[in-house]
C-alpha cells in the first residue's frame, strides 16, 4: 500500500470519527453535565458563563439527596418493579414467539398481525381504564401496590417481534428432527433454542429493564403510599424538597441514572446482536 492511500485512508477515518463525535455530543452532553453538576458546589452550578470542569468536587450532595428523599427504599421498589416485569415480559415474549415461529396454527400469520397491532396503541389511551381496574383490584394499597406497578406490563409485542425473527432464523428441519427423537416443545425450547438465541433475549432484557425502570407516569398516578414510590418520583421529589438546589437534583438524577449506564456500557454488544438478529438471512 502506498504512502498516498495509507494518508486518505486515515484522513477518511479522521473525518467519520470527527462527524460522529459531533453526531453523539448532543446525546452525551446532558448526562455529562448530569454526573458533573452532581459534585460541583452550589456556587460552580450557578456561575455565569456555566462552567463545564468543576473547580471543586462536593460528593455531599449525594449525601444530602440520600438524606432528603428514602433513597434506598425508593431503589428496592424499582429494582422489585423492575425485575418482575423484565422476567415476566422475556417469559411470555419467549413462549409467543416460539408459537408464532414453529407451531402450526389456523390464521398464524393473521394472528401475529393483530398481535403487532397492539404496538400501534398509544399509552395514553389505555392509562385510564388499567387505572381503572386496577385501583378497582384493590391494588394501589399496601404491598400490592407492587402488583399494580407491574400487571399491566407483564406482556408486550415488541419482545415478542423481535423474538419470533431470531427463532426464524433456526431451521425448521432440526427442530422436527428434534421433535421426531422424542424431543417435546419444552425441552427442545429450553435445551437448544434458548442458548442459541443468547443475543436476542438479552437485547429484549436490556430493552425492558431500562423501560421500566425509567418509568415515571404510571408510577406516579398509582403511588399513593410513600413507601412505594419509585426512584423516579424520588428524583421529582427533590424538587419539590424546601432544601432543594439544582446540584442535590443532579446528584438525585445520577443516581438514578447509574443502573442503565451501566446495563448500557456492559449489554451494548449484545443489544447490537440481538437488534440485527433477524435483519440478514
Amino acid at each position: 500500500m502506498s504512502r498516498s492511500s495509507t494518508t486518505s485512508s486515515f484522513t477518511s477515518k479522521l473525518v467519520v470519527y470527527v462527524v460522529l463525535g459531533v453526531c453523539a455530543l448532543p446525546v452525551v452532553f446532558p448526562l455529562y453535565y448530569a454526573v458533573v453538576g452532581g459534585i460541583m458546589t452550589p456556587s460552580d452550578l450557578a456561575s455565569y458563563p456555566p462552567k463545564l470542569i468543576p473547580t471543586a468536587i462536593d460528593l455531599g450532595n449525594f449525601t444530602s439527596a440520600l438524606d432528603t428523599i428514602p433513597l434506598a427504599r425508593q431503589y428496592l421498589n424499582s429494582a422489585i418493579q423492575t425485575g418482575i416485569v423484565t422476567i415476566c415480559q422475556l417469559l411470555t415474549s419467549v413462549l409467543a414467539a416460539y408459537a408464532f415461529a414453529f407451531l402450526r396454527m389456523w390464521a398464524k400469520t393473521a394472528m401475529f398481525a393483530l398481535f403487532m397491532v397492539t404496538l400501534m396503541v398509544p399509552w395514553e389511551a389505555i392509562i385510564l381504564p388499567n387505572y381503572l381496574l386496577i385501583s378497582d383490584l384493590g391494588l394501589t394499597k399496601g404491598p400490592l401496590t407492587y402488583l399494580g406497578l407491574t400487571l399491566p406490563f407483564l406482556a408486550h409485542a415488541f419482545g415478542t417481534f423481535l423474538l419470533r425473527q431470531s427463532f426464524l432464523q433456526f431451521p425448521v428441519e432440526v427442530r422436527d428432527a428434534a421433535v421426531m427423537d422424542g424431543c417435546g416443545h419444552l425441552r427442545f425450547l429450553w435445551r437448544i433454542l434458548l442458548p442459541l438465541s443468547k443475543p436476542a433475549i438479552a437485547a429484549v432484557g436490556v430493552y425492558v429493564f431500562m423501560t421500566t425502570w425509567n418509568q415515571y407516569f404510571w408510577p406516579l398516578i398509582l403511588g399513593n403510599d410513600d413507601r412505594y414510590k419509585t426512584l423516579q418520583i424520588g428524583v421529582s421529589m427533590l424538587n419539590d424538597a424546601e432544601s432543594s438546589s439544582p446540584t442535590l437534583i443532579l446528584a438525585g438524577v445520577t443516581l438514578a441514572l447509574l443502573p442503565t449506564l451501566a446495563l448500557v456500557i456492559f449489554g451494548q454488544r449484545f443489544i447490537i446482536r440481538g437488534l440485527t438478529a433477524g435483519a440478514v438471512k
